[in-house]
């Protein structure tokens, strides 16, 4: 399938695997690199030894183009970028609207920049700024997410940027990727999706808590960090609606303790991340320790295990996926229900 995403990245398939931490690890991107797909290795919960690691891995697991995700608004983001190119990765994703200094940097090394966003006047700035193309996340998608339906915003950024745009929030299977490219996206970007396949790393507890979800156990709540956040519902998004100040500062503090250790990063580093995550909000302590700390509710869940005192972020598709095929297997399928989809509506047919 070409389109410009697949153009500008040089893969076979116009579909992207997300940077999800603690998930987007290098056999889950190797693994998607290898079936014609954009891996994106997540680099938020790594140090920049380990991330350096991270990419020489990928790297030895596949020839095909692949990527990094950086949190924009990280201190050593600079140092992360010096890394992509010095490792010669393709492509560059940012959770957040990156700085045009970030973005000047890494095109002149001949790195493709795309970040993701949520509404369409920080599609409109990225793209004034010189990003290759950029992921428009509705709200349906896992993680922080916005308020604006993916059908809504999807086609409002396409009509404003002249650039590719990856439509991300909602998708899983063929018809999505037809119905994405019917709106005038060059390609869909996927999470939930690929955690749930036999190359995801996640323990098969915390998979099985997934498939076993429904449409409406998937939740948004401000109660993690002070920001929406779309995760399932499990027994730390209750506690977490129920505590008090009190409470929540001391869970704030035990988590930083432990991300502080495990990152290499000083106390004030962390406040300065975390604050960072504001973006105007107006949150509590707790909850700017918690920003910071985020990472280590999900490693809970994702590398150990613990469903009950880990944050599982999710995309509302969770509640329609049954199944763990490989990304190989996945890809394929995606690839042939949106040329079958494609075939019909093109000669007139209705479904069935």
């Amino acid at each position: 399938m070409d389109t410009p995403l697949t153009r500008l990245v040089g893969v076979r398939h116009p579909i992207v695997q997300t940077g999800m931490g603690w998930v987007a690890g290098p056999r889950l991107v190797s693994a998607v690199a290898n079936a014609g797909a954009l891996g994106i290795l997540a680099s938020a919960t790594m140090s920049p030894e380990r991330l350096r690691s991270a990419v020489r891995e990928v790297a030895a697991r596949t020839d095909a183009p692949f990527g990094v995700n950086l949190r924009a608004d990280a201190g050593d983001a600079g140092e992360r970028v010096r890394i992509i190119v010095e490792e010669g990765v393709r492509v560059a994703s940012f959770a957040l609207a990156p700085r045009r200094e970030l973005i000047d940097r890494l095109k002149d090394a001949g790195v493709v920049v795309i970040p993701s966003v949520g509404a369409r006047r920080h599609a409109e700035k990225v793209a004034g700024w010189g990003a290759d193309a950029v992921v428009v996340q509705g709200a349906e998608g896992g993680g922080h997410t916005g308020q604006v339906a993916t059908t809504v915003l999807l086609p409002q950024v396409v009509d404003a940027v002249d650039i590719p745009v990856v439509a991300a929030g909602g998708f899983h299977d063929g018809r999505g990727l037809a119905a994405a490219l019917a709106y005038g996206a060059a390609g869909i970007a996927m999470g939930t999706r690929f955690l749930l396949t036999s190359d995801s790393t996640v323990p098969d507890a915390v998979k099985a808590r997934y498939l076993a979800a429904a449409v409406t156990d998937v939740t948004v709540t401000t109660a993690v960090d002070g920001l929406p956040h779309r995760m399932l519902r499990s027994e730390l998004v209750d506690s977490l609606e129920r505590s008090g100040r009190a409470a929540a500062l001391l869970r704030a503090v035990r988590h930083a303790a432990a991300f502080r250790r495990l990152a290499g990063l000083s106390w004030p580093r962390m406040v300065r991340d975390g604050l960072a995550m504001r973006h105007g909000k107006d949150l509590t302590w707790s909850q700017v320790l918690l920003a910071a700390t985020t990472p280590m509710l999900l490693k809970a869940s994702m590398v150990d295990g613990r469903t009950d005192t880990g944050v599982m972020a999710s995309g509302q598709v969770a509640g329609v996926i049954e199944d763990l095929p490989s990304c190989a297997e996945l890809v394929d399928r995606i690839v042939a229900e949106a040329a079958a989809t494609l075939d019909r509506l093109a000669s007139g047919r209705t479904v069935g």
